[in-house]
């Protein structure tokens, strides 16, 4: 059986390191992305080497679409010089940052930067990479659970994630021709660096969030890094087009 490999972007921290690391656990290879810090993106591949699976890290800004050429023909030198294969198995959408500003005072420009980072990048990405993805593959685009419940200062990036969950199940119907399944994950409030880390490093923010979860804490990375390796396993290939939300049941 030959090997699998997923490509996550965003993949040398928070959510999508824990997704890399997961998927290794499992025996699945990875290509990750990084913005800047390729000191730590470099650090994942090694976490990754340690667990038995094997790693590329390559330099992407899933918000510069001119780049993407270039990146689908770096990506495709990895493939064959690591793993002697022309395709991948998955693809995780899972680069981006957040914006919490009121709406009243959110500015153009914010829209258009959100905007070219969570809608247009992965849109114009995943077309790029379609050829890569090999028939019988999945796509997997992360979105939150604000596009679900509301939260002051949230309103742009949560109408970002709402297109994308619009996306998926246009992806959904229109890759199911070649058996590649297109779900979305909607993680809460999980304690990792988005949002400047307010989740993980304000005690009071972080116990607001568990007060209000039904499981009684705020997320981590490995909540949604064990889901994301579930929901690209075999045993759910028959869940497609589906909005997937982890948060521990907040705001129920």
């Amino acid at each position: 059986m030959k090997k699998r490999i997923a490509l996550i972007t965003g993949g040398s921290r928070g959510l999508g390191k824990s997704a890399a690391l997961k998927l290794a656990e499992c025996g699945v290879d990875s290509v990750i992305t990084y913005l800047n810090n390729a000191v730590a993106a470099e650090a994942v591949v090694a976490e990754i080497t340690d667990i038995g699976a094997r790693a590329v890290a390559l330099p992407l800004n899933t918000a510069d679409t001119a780049s993407f050429t270039h990146f689908a023909r770096q990506l495709e030198t990895a493939l064959n010089d690591v793993w002697q294969r022309t395709s991948l198995d998955y693809l995780v959408n899972n680069a981006g940052t957040g914006l919490n500003v009121p709406f009243a005072e959110t500015t153009e420009a914010q829209l258009d930067a959100l905007f070219a980072l969570h809608v247009k990048g992965p849109y114009l990405l995943t077309q790029t990479l379609l050829p890569l993805l090999a028939d019988g593959g999945r796509v997997l685009n992360l979105s939150s659970g604000l596009t679900r419940f509301s939260r002051p200062g949230m309103s742009a990036y949560a109408m970002m994630k709402g297109a994308v969950e619009v996306m998926t199940r246009y992806q959904a119907v229109e890759f199911g021709e070649r058996s590649i399944t297109v779900n979305t994950l909607a993680p809460g409030a999980i304690e990792t660096d988005f949002g400047g880390g307010v989740v993980r490093d304000n005690p009071e923010y972080n116990r607001a969030i568990a007060s209000q979860t039904a499981l009684g804490r705020a997320g981590l990375p490995d909540d949604i890094g064990r889901l994301v390796a579930a929901l690209l396993s075999d045993a759910t290939y028959w869940v497609n087009g589906q909005r997937i939300e982890a948060s521990g049941g907040f705001s129920l």
